[in-house]
């Protein structure tokens, strides 16, 4: 199928600030409603790319919610889904026809979710729980009580809530206080206000240290003499060795191996990951896989034209690109402690140079931005093969998560 739309998705996070699944949508032209052809398009795109050849869903624990219409609810495509992870959204009001009302019945009898959009709470009754697995309630920061009380009764049932929108972290405490998930939008991007110090831990200054001297091309006592300071780094490198299958089926138990195993470029990459998550202060698990899938994203979609070598350096550029979020400081502060190539710190200031508009059109798929065509066509890329590269860098950042 030839595709002429981009995909957008939206993170979905629990009271806890965890990621526990995706709305996955295509980008939409103005204000023109999704029709059944193109939702069924969806299902069959996400279903063809999520589901590998032993039928493994590449999301591991992520649900996806994918909107629907009652023409589409009978989709061949929705069979290869995982049931207990597929939720389709759909209008209430829709639910009025009896047919779509025994269709979605079904569809709940054989395990997919359903959520329910504008659906007026009061009026909901005890046959909600045989018809939808969560509801969307429009969350507003104004009347927290009476929300409270219309919530109550759902809290007592099976059926769980979803917030939207939910545009500032006071809101999103206030829904995480209720119980309820929410969408988050852009908001993930936002930092949290903090109270914790600012600026680089140990672990994150050690690993800085490290970086700067691959970059230098240092000697492999010399890393290693460094990486002995850090117990936890070391463990942390021998498990990744290990479980990546580097040693080809024989343990291996010394960081001088490792290195020469691994190599400067991957050891480089491995870092910038690490370097990620031993943020303390504004850690948010949400911002830190959407810097993993946004790095990956970028490096895919310069794969073709720039080879893997400089692709990992795209990937690099992509990962860094949330650091200041992640770490609480500057972006000018991040560069003033690591030495990084000419091209990476032009795609990080002003997304320009080779890099930049790689890791502009990876940013542009987390927004619903008007700029992915105009830039995927200036890279000479097809709608497909930025969604292609989108769902497989979702689908790496689980690997990375676990």
């Amino acid at each position: 199928m030839h595709q002429t739309n981009f995909l957008v998705r939206e993170p979905l996070l629990d009271p806890k600030q965890r990621v526990v699944g995706y709305e996955l949508c295509w980008q939409r032209q103005g204000d023109a409603p999704s029709t059944p052809a193109a939702l069924e398009a969806l299902v069959a795109f996400v279903a063809g790319q999520m589901v590998d050849g032993d039928d493994n869903w590449l999301l591991r624990d992520k649900t996806l919610f994918l909107e629907a219409v009652p023409a589409m609810l009978s989709t061949d495509a929705l069979h290869q889904l995982p049931p207990e992870r597929t939720v389709l959204s759909i209008k209430t009001s829709e639910l009025a026809q009896p047919d779509t009302l025994t269709a979605v019945q079904a569809l709940r009898a054989g395990g997919v979710g359903v959520l329910l959009r504008e659906a007026d709470l009061t009026r909901i009754g005890a046959r909600l729980p045989t018809i939808a697995s969560y509801v969307e309630v429009r969350f507003s920061g104004a009347d927290v009580g009476s929300q409270a009380r219309a919530y109550a009764a759902l809290k007592q049932s099976t059926v769980a809530m979803v917030a939207r929108p939910v545009s500032n972290w006071a809101d999103f405490d206030a829904c995480a206080a209720l119980g309820l998930n929410a969408f988050v939008g852009k908001l993930h991007l936002t930092p949290r206000p903090s109270s914790d110090s600012k600026g680089m831990n140990p672990a994150q200054t050690i690993i800085m240290q490290l970086m700067q001297m691959v970059r230098q091309n240092a000697d492999l006592p010399q890393l290693e003499a460094v990486l002995k300071r850090d117990a936890t780094l070391s463990y942390k490198l021998l498990r990744f060795i290990n479980s990546a299958g580097f040693g080809a089926g024989r343990e291996i138990q010394s960081l001088k191996q490792a290195l020469t195993l691994l190599g400067y470029t991957p050891l480089y990459r491995w870092l910038t990951l690490l370097l990620a998550t031993a943020s303390t202060s504004g850690y948010s698990p949400v911002l830190l896989e959407t810097a993993v899938v946004r790095g990956r994203l970028a490096e895919l979609l310069a794969l073709g034209a720039l080879g893997k070598s400089e692709a990992e350096n795209v990937f690099v550029a992509g990962m860094f690109s949330l650091l200041d979020r992640l770490l609480g400081i500057a972006m000018e502060e991040v560069l003033a402690n690591i030495q990084l190539s000419d091209d990476v710190v032009a795609a990080l200031l002003t997304r320009s140079g080779k890099y930049g508009p790689y890791l502009a059109l990876a940013e542009a798929c987390e927004l619903n931005s008007d700029l992915v065509a105009s830039l995927a066509a200036s890279l000479k890329l097809s709608p497909e093969d930025v969604n292609k590269a989108h769902l497989s860098a979702l689908a790496w950042a689980q690997n990375v998560a676990a």
